[in-house]
């Protein structure tokens, strides 16, 4: 419990980033050893900010207190990387949670097919629809379910899982006992006793924002694949495919439309080869039969009668009330210079959108093409990172590949 309380120290201090997080660990070894610490140690570990050195120098533990407190009142479960229970696939990715919040059964991600399913919450009957017999199929087969707890794509899914009596897991942006959005809490209580809830953010963190491309890498962290249903060409699906294929997990979409905005993302990672075309779930799951030996059953599609009634049952459960719109991105780009295809965006929206991976890349790129070589010299990433960046860029229309398999920037970045 000692033990437990410098992890908790260690991941609310404020202005730690995740990847400040990561060089601390890394430095000291453990959050013991930073806590017991002083300044002039601190200031060693490079990128640290002066707000950074200063709240590690605050040694209090009232606020570990209150989360311990706070958790066992909820019957909320914490784990660390150093916990048995930790998933190893979670810890093996790039700046992993250091601290895990779950509540629900324990699951051994290590051993499951984790299938996560994302896509927009303006999410179209089409895509709700084939969320939600998708999620079904899905765990019906064997698999375990995971996306967030949004409105639309997220929550067609959670809820065809549940219908299917499947496993379910829900990775929220803020606290577990902060209810987002508000019409959800009866489908958190459902998730709760058929999966599990988790957060890297102590209870009553507030669903902020910037807290969800954050929590995007663990919904791609926890699985073995990533499914895009809906979603348009910026947005919260497209970065969690940017962490899945970063993460070197299986990629797939559903196609739409040719003309549909909310197909956009989907038809685009399979028009560039990112992702694997799927029409249904064995699609999905004919991946994974070999590493997986025995886990899933090779059982026929739901008699359709039956996956009708379920779907109908899910659909009615469904809070009768409007889906907000996503806030329009920088989709329409400025021309200027009559150069449309290198038109001005705004780079701190822009990055918004984008993983730190991607950030990197697009900074290390110009108009004039070079080599993907070149982009990993520069920045001095994997390579296979640096693949998985691109292609995304390139699916947003950040970047265009040239002749000779040369990239170059497609946009110009407004950066004052």
């Amino acid at each position: 419990m000692a033990n437990l309380k410098y992890w908790l120290w260690l991941t609310t201090r404020k202005g730690l980033t995740g990847r400040h997080l990561t060089a601390v660990l890394d430095h000291f070894g453990s959050p013991e050893r930073a806590y017991f610490s002083d300044r002039e140690e601190f200031k060693l570990i490079e990128g640290l900010s002066a707000a950074a050195v200063e709240s590690l120098c605050q040694k209090s533990l009232e606020g570990a207190d209150r989360i311990l407190g706070d958790c066992d009142r909820l019957g909320i479960q914490i784990l660390t990387m150093q916990d048995a229970m930790y998933p190893g696939r979670l810890a093996a990715i790039h700046q992993p949670p250091p601290v895990l919040y779950w509540k629900g059964k324990p699951i051994a991600f290590d051993e499951e097919v984790a299938i996560a399913m994302v896509g927009t919450r303006s999410a179209t009957p089409y895509g709700v629809r084939t969320a939600t017999q998708m999620a079904m199929e899905l765990v019906r087969r064997g698999a375990v379910l995971v996306s967030g707890m949004a409105q639309g794509i997220d929550a067609a899914a959670v809820r065809g899982a549940l219908q299917a009596g499947g496993t379910v897991v829900s990775v929220l942006a803020g606290g577990i006992d902060v209810v987002y959005p508000k019409e959800h809490r009866y489908l958190y209580e459902d998730v709760a006793a058929a999966g599990a809830l988790i957060s890297e953010n102590p209870p009553g963190t507030e669903h902020k924002g910037s807290f969800f491309p954050i929590r995007n890498r663990i919904i791609s962290g926890l699985s073995v694949g990533v499914v895009a249903v809906e979603s348009p060409r910026y947005g919260g699906t497209l970065h969690t495919v940017g962490h899945a294929l970063e993460q070197d997990r299986e990629v797939f979409a559903v196609p739409g439309p040719w003309d549909a905005p909310a197909s956009e993302g989907p038809n685009r990672l399979i028009q560039e080869g990112a992702a694997k075309l799927i029409l249904s779930a064995e699609d999905i799951l004919c991946e994974f039969y070999d590493r997986f030996p025995g886990k899933l059953g090779r059982r026929g599609t739901m008699d359709p009668q039956v996956a009708s009634q379920r779907l109908e049952g899910a659909e009615s459960s469904r809070a009768q009330r409007p889906e907000p719109r996503t806030r329009q991105r920088d989709q329409e780009k400025i021309e200027v210079d009559n150069q449309p295809e290198a038109a001005y965006i705004d780079w701190k929206e822009c990055r918004e959108q984008l993983t730190d991976d991607q950030q990197t890349v697009l900074l290390a790129l110009t108009q004039q093409p070079v080599k993907a070589d070149d982009v990993v010299e520069r920045t001095q990433l994997p390579a296979r990172r640096v693949l998985s960046a691109l292609t995304i860029l390139q699916v947003q229309g950040y970047v265009r590949e040239e002749s000779g398999k040369r990239f170059s920037l497609a946009v110009r970045l407004k950066m004052e």
